[in-house]
C-alpha cells in the first residue's frame, strides 16, 4: 500500500539531499519518479538543489496547481513509481490532500520534504497539513552551534541580527537563516 510521507527538519538538515538520494534509488532500479518543488522559491528555477551540489530537474507548483490532475495525467501516460516534493511547507492544505489521494487512490508513494516551522516558531500551512495526515513522519536532524539538535529557524538581517517580525515566507539560505536549538533560538529573540 502506498503512503504519504513527510520528512521535516529545520534549515540545513539535508532535506533536499535526502530527497535526491531517494529519487536516485528509485531511478537506479529502473523506476519512474516525478519531482516537484515550489515556484515560490525563486532560487530553484525548476531544479531541486542541495547545498552539497546534488541537483535534479523538477516540476514547479504554485498554490493554484492541481497536483492530483498533473500527477495523475502523467501516471496514466506512463506509470509512476514515486512522487517526491521538495519545499513541502509551501503546499496548500488542499494540495496535501491531493497528494494523500495519489497515495490512497492511485497507489503512488508520495515523499514530501520540508521545514516544519517558520522564523517565529509557527507551523507553515503545508507542514501543518502534512503533520496532521501523513502516514509516516520522519524528523531529519540538523545541529545547533552548541551541538544540540537544531529544530528552529532564526531569520537574521544582513548584519546577523535576529529578525522578530515580518512575512512568514522570505526566501533565503545561510545568509538569512540560522538553524538553532530551541534554547538558543529563544535567547536570540529575547536579546
Amino acid at each position: 500500500m502506498a503512503k504519504l510521507y513527510f520528512y521535516y527538519a529545520s534549515m540545513n538538515a539535508g532535506k533536499s539531499t535526502t530527497m535526491l538520494q531517494a529519487d536516485f534509488n528509485y531511478r537506479e532500479r529502473g523506476m519512474r519518479t516525478m519531482l516537484w518543488t515550489a515556484e515560490l522559491d525563486t532560487r530553484s528555477e525548476g531544479t531541486v538543489r542541495s547545498r552539497i551540489g546534488l541537483e535534479a530537474g523538477a516540476h514547479l507548483y504554485a498554490p493554484e496547481t492541481e497536483l492530483w490532475n498533473e500527477v495523475y495525467a502523467a501516471h496514466n501516460t506512463e506509470p509512476l513509481d514515486c512522487v517526491l516534493v521538495d519545499e513541502a511547507q509551501f503546499l496548500t492544505k488542499a494540495q496535501v490532500w491531493q497528494l494523500a489521494r495519489l497515495a490512497d487512490e492511485a497507489g503512488i508513494p508520495v515523499l514530501c520534504y520540508g521545514i516544519r516551522t517558520d522564523f517565529q516558531g509557527e507551523l507553515f500551512p503545508g507542514s501543518a497539513a502534512l503533520l496532521g495526515i501523513a502516514d509516516t513522519l520522519v524528523e531529519l536532524k540538523a545541529v545547533c552551534h552548541c551541538g544540540r539538535k537544531a529544530s528552529m529557524n532564526l531569520r537574521v538581517d544582513s548584519k546577523g541580527k535576529p529578525i522578530k517580525q515580518g512575512e512568514q515566507t522570505e526566501i533565503g539560505g545561510n545568509d538569512r537563516y540560522l538553524a538553532l536549538c530551541r534554547k538558543h533560538f529563544s535567547e536570540a529573540l529575547s536579546g
